[in-house]
């Protein structure tokens, strides 16, 4: 169906079984299939595709190239007993992969009224997104992830199936949860984590090599993943240690900062 309603885009390919708001704003290049409800103050960026069956709820704005699966509910009112009804915001970004049966849930006002999901991410199966988090960009939540509200997953993260995530713990960039994982302290960049609950196992080596980090760079990761861990140190003697390293490889900043920015203390 071709709509002229003003906020749709006449470009947008709506069926006949949608129920899309007059006052959401679809763009151009948009396909909403059927039995989804799009409801007022959600917008949507070009050339997104939003399956059958899809709750969008606003005030959500939706970035472009998009795509949303089956019986995923997004910019819902979230379950925190505090909420009463105030108009935060869900935003998503570019690029986004949502599979199916994802929960994502809009913000509180006790935080700062947005959840935010950045680009490239690749939500599978029935992860859940709590009120209030982060996520940054190019990471993968494996099937049934749950994130509790407040919580902060950076830059090409990825968390195996069934990981469950505390409220207010930070994820580190480039960092790695093994399948059915509990985490309830912050996990520094580029270090893997495995068992309920969570402990520290070694750098992701792995991943670094797929996102071409030179040897002598993942190498000297390493070293500081053993000066946090093998050592015996204080995360503040850490860090003094790891600020020796950064001339030889900056990306220990990244490292560095997730150390001092904890607030629940690092997973050991």
């Amino acid at each position: 169906m071709v709509s002229t309603v003003s906020g749709i885009h006449p470009e947008a390919k709506i069926h006949p079984q949608a129920l899309v708001d007059p006052l959401a704003k679809i763009a151009a290049g948009v396909e909403i299939g059927p039995w989804s409800l799009i409801g007022p103050g959600v917008e949507i960026g070009e050339n997104s595709v939003i399956a059958s069956h899809v709750v969008i709820k606003g005030p959500t704005k939706m970035g472009c190239n998009n795509r949303v699966y089956q019986f995923s509910t997004i910019g819902e009112d979230t379950p925190d007993l505090k909420y009463k009804g105030e108009a935060t915001r869900l935003l998503i970004g570019d690029n986004n992969v949502i599979r199916e049966g994802v929960t994502i849930h809009r913000g509180t006002v006790q935080d700062k009224s947005e959840t935010v999901i950045g680009n490239h991410n690749l939500l599978m199966a029935y992860v859940h997104i709590g009120h209030d988090s982060i996520i940054g960009n190019h990471t993968i939540l494996v099937n049934n992830t749950a994130l509790a509200g407040h919580v902060i997953v950076e830059d090409w993260a990825i968390l195996s199936g069934y990981t469950l995530v505390h409220q207010f713990c930070r994820i580190g960039c480039h960092s790695f949860s093994g399948m059915g994982t509990a985490i309830g302290k912050d996990v520094p960049a580029f270090v893997v984590v495995n068992g309920s609950p969570a402990e520290a196992k070694s750098i992701n080596a792995e991943g670094l090599r797929r996102r071409g980090f030179s040897k002598q760079h993942i190498q000297l990761i390493t070293k500081a993943y053993k000066l946090i861990y093998r050592q015996g140190l204080t995360v503040d003697e850490a860090c003094v240690e790891l600020e020796k390293l950064v001339p030889q490889c900056e990306y220990i900043t990244s490292l560095i900062r997730s150390l001092r920015e904890s607030t629940r203390g690092i997973v050991r």
